[in-house]
């Protein structure tokens, strides 16, 4: 089998665990499978590269140099646990040292120029990845694997949207496929840094914060990999956010479609664009934990399963806004709508949910809580002849509320399901503020206000322990 496993910074975030990690990959290999690795960053590396950039921009350079410091003392202190003194070692600690160098000379330039370009950002920030995946391919040589570290600038081509690039899909195939894999097919165990890619031009870009599960989907989807491996630090995707309810399961299956809503609307797990890359070929995707590697995980393939029971699993976006735009001169006027939504995009912000009344006399939709006094000044720039007319009387900003989502593929052609939903929450006195269903019909989102999450989520939890209660085990 070709399988590529992606690790997450808890999965690489000390030596202990990268031993758990290396321990992984030689038993897979081992058993005569071809492994491609895909690593995030240490766990806390990316926070403190961008505290650093935050540290330069403000003048501070003690603050950036001390950064600087502690990210080397967290890589040097896990080779020292990981690798003996030699020759070996010194030379990984040599590619560290060369790049947190060029780390403190990017910080030293932001200081002067007293601000960070994007593309700046992008440079410091693929420097956790690069580091990490240094790291761990020098410990699996050392335990006489056929290791090696590959930046996936190299084979991740993509546009010049930096710190929040798209793949540039054709290109990016073809790197993968005539350079890669033929790493991959001699034997060799190519250590790729997640996160990141480079434009046209060679400049490093990022794929988003979580993006390495993305990366690993990519890699997969072009190398033909026959599973993809998320290890991460709990045993699956679960039926709910267990600090919600501690009565959370691993859930032994999920579909795509299942996978996708839950990663939007807030499981932790995988990052949302995961699976668009794997869908196509049908790779199926498990969910693993680094810590408990006997664990079977959560399987993620192509078909729904239907088990009887419309809910499979709540979760809930927390510090989100609501923003209500409204008027009786909406009625019947074209393209209202559209240039909200635009002038949201504009302000940097994405729609998490929307719902209109069928009056056409006003429409909801939500943003996460930083972005929302941005929206509403922007809308109301966009609209504002619209408000001097009074055809539109306001934009107002509704805070502390939050989305919560059920999921489930048997909701779908099932009638009764949101009555049933809506019928718990009134039944426990919790008003619904907003209701919407995406046109997979695998999943309802509803807003309500943040107090009310505790009691939301318990109540519809139930329904989905019962699902995993019926739901067989699938190894």
């Amino acid at each position: 089998m070709n399988i590529t496993m992606k690790f997450g910074g808890t999965s690489v975030g000390s030596a202990q665990a990268i031993e758990n990690v290396v321990q992984i990959v030689q038993e897979a290999v081992s058993a005569g499978h071809q492994v491609a690795v895909v690593v995030s960053a240490m766990s806390g590396v990316t926070d403190m590269l961008l505290n650093s950039v935050q540290a330069a921009v403000k003048g501070d350079k003690w603050g950036f140099i001390q950064l600087n410091n502690e990210i080397r003392d967290k890589h040097t202190n896990a080779l020292h646990e990981l690798m003996p003194a030699g020759r070996n070692r010194d030379d990984i600690l040599g590619q560290l040292d060369a790049m947190l160098r060029k780390h403190q000379d990017l910080c030293e330039a932001i200081s002067i120029l007293g601000e960070a370009t994007p593309r700046i950002m992008d440079a410091i920030v693929s420097y956790g990845e690069r580091m990490s995946s240094r790291m761990v391919a020098a410990v699996m040589a050392d335990r006489g694997l056929h290791a090696q570290a590959l930046d996936a600038s190299q084979y991740i081509i993509t546009n010049d949207d930096h710190q929040n690039a798209e793949p540039l899909w054709l290109e990016t195939a073809e790197r993968i496929h005539s350079h890669l894999r033929p790493i991959v097919e001699s034997g060799v165990v190519p250590v790729l840094t997640g996160f990141i890619g480079a434009a046209r031009s060679g400049a490093v870009t990022t794929l988003g914060r979580g993006g390495s599960d993305f990366s690993a989907s990519i890699f997969a989807a072009y190398l033909n990999s026959d599973e993809l491996i998320i290890w991460t630090d709990v045993d699956g995707v679960m039926t709910t956010d267990p600090r919600l309810d501690r009565r959370a399961k691993v859930l032994p299956y999920v579909s795509y479609a299942e996978v996708g809503e839950l990663a939007f609307y807030g499981a932790k797990v995988l990052h949302p664009k995961t699976v668009q890359p794997i869908i196509q070929k049908k790779i199926p995707l498990r969910v693993r934990n680094t810590f408990n590697p006997r664990h079977p995980g959560t399987l993620i393939g192509a078909e729904t399963q239907d088990t009887g029971h419309f809910i499979r699993a709540v979760t809930c976006v927390r510090k989100v806004s609501m923003l209500t735009v409204s008027g009786k001169g909406m009625l019947g006027v074209p393209g209202i709508a559209g240039r909200t939504f635009l002038a949201t995009a504009r302000a940097g912000a994405s729609i998490l949910m929307i719902s209109q009344s069928s009056s056409e006399q006003s429409f909801c939709f939500t943003v996460v809580d930083q972005k929302a006094q941005a929206v509403k000044e922007m809308v109301e720039q966009e609209l504002a002849a619209e408000i001097a007319r009074q055809d539109v009387d306001s934009v107002d900003v509704m805070g502390e509320v939050a989305i919560v989502t059920v999921v489930g593929a048997g909701m779908r052609h099932r009638p009764g399901v949101a009555g049933k939903v809506f019928s718990i929450m009134g039944n426990n006195n919790v008003n619904v503020l907003s209701i919407a269903q995406g046109s997979s019909e695998c999943s309802i989102s509803f807003v309500v206000d943040e107090r009310d999450i505790p009691v939301a989520v318990e109540r519809l939890h139930d329904l989905a322990l019962e699902a995993a209660q019926a739901e067989p085990s699938r190894a």
